[in-house]
């Protein structure tokens, strides 16, 4: 299967759809970078990354919002891409919107399988997004996530990935967000500068870079070079 003219691998990993995508030539130590969820959605980071060596990996466990299911799977793929394709044993995981409760919660968990966070108008606190229910659809989430992570409303925000930084800043992972800061979907005051002040108290290193007068959409940047130097690091 083609890629944007990359060779491009389907299967299926603990159960799930999942892909991996080849770069021309690999780089040393093979890198990887794993799009934990909407992928190929504004891919311009994953394609300056291809070609400069690494892989791109996806593995399929949307409409879980990072609950322990998605996370147990999710460790699984790795296992499985280390074993067979010989990838690097850490990974730069990358969270476009509610990716990011994928990408944080697995960082929190497997902290000594994360190279670095590339976080995008991420998603960190429950309680604001789907929380918010603002409209039918965001409700409907709302049910879907409480499902999946199979709790009570009440004990939901509790479990949420911005009350998980400490494990990640004590491993030292570094963080890249890109965010708009006219977002009115997942609001920047609740998701990525609780996240940005907690980090920097922790002294960890993040790295914030603002869109000004952009909402939630478009995702990444027009020029990737950013994203690529943070990943390449």
């Amino acid at each position: 299967m083609d890629y944007h003219g990359y060779q491009s691998l389907s299967f299926t990993a603990a159960g799930r759809a999942a892909r991996l995508v080849a770069p021309r030539q690999a780089a040393p130590g093979r890198p990887w970078i794993w799009r934990s969820e909407f992928f190929d959605h504004e891919p311009q980071a994953d394609l300056a990354l291809l070609a400069c060596g690494f892989h791109l990996a996806y593995l399929q466990v949307s409409d879980l919002y990072g609950c322990p299911v998605a996370i147990r799977d999710m460790a699984a793929f790795q296992d499985a891409l280390i074993a067979e394709h010989a990838l690097a044993e850490k990974v730069v995981l990358e969270g476009f919107s509610r990716g990011g409760l994928y990408a944080v919660n697995y960082a929190a968990t497997h902290p000594g399988r994360v190279a670095g966070l590339y976080l995008d108008a991420p998603v960190m606190d429950l309680l604001s997004w789907p929380g918010n229910r603002r409209d039918e659809g965001t409700r409907a989430c709302w049910i879907e996530c409480l499902r999946a992570y199979g709790v009570e409303e009440a004990a939901l925000g509790a479990l949420s990935p911005i009350h998980r930084v400490e494990t990640i800043a004590r491993a030292r992972i570094p963080i890249l967000v890109v965010v708009g800061d006219a977002d009115e979907v997942v609001p920047v005051r609740e998701n990525s500068a609780v996240l940005e002040r907690r980090y920097r108290e922790l002294g960890a290193s993040i790295t914030v870079i603002h869109k000004p007068f952009t909402g939630h959409h478009p995702h990444s940047l027009r020029d990737p070079a950013p994203i690529v130097a943070f990943a390449r690091a």
